[in-house]
């Protein structure tokens, strides 16, 4: 497995499990707050790793290109 996946893993976790927490004390502690305000901090929990595989993925193959080039 590629540094750059690995990393994006690590990075992964970290981030799945403060945006869960973030949500779970939303819904916890928040009094008269709607419940889907905690929908925010889940969107971002699953858009922020995405969007960074996506760049990885992007750099990935463009080292990959600019090898074979020279």
């Amino acid at each position: 497995m590629a540094l750059w996946k690995r990393l994006w893993l690590l990075f992964t976790v970290i981030w799945v499990v403060a945006a869960a927490l973030n949500a779970v004390t939303i819904l916890a502690f928040g009094e008269d707050i709607d419940p889907e305000k905690a929908l925010t901090p889940v969107f971002f929990g699953v858009a922020v790793p995405a969007a960074a595989y996506l760049l990885g993925w992007l750099w990935a193959l463009w080292r990959q290109r600019k090898g074979r080039a020279d």
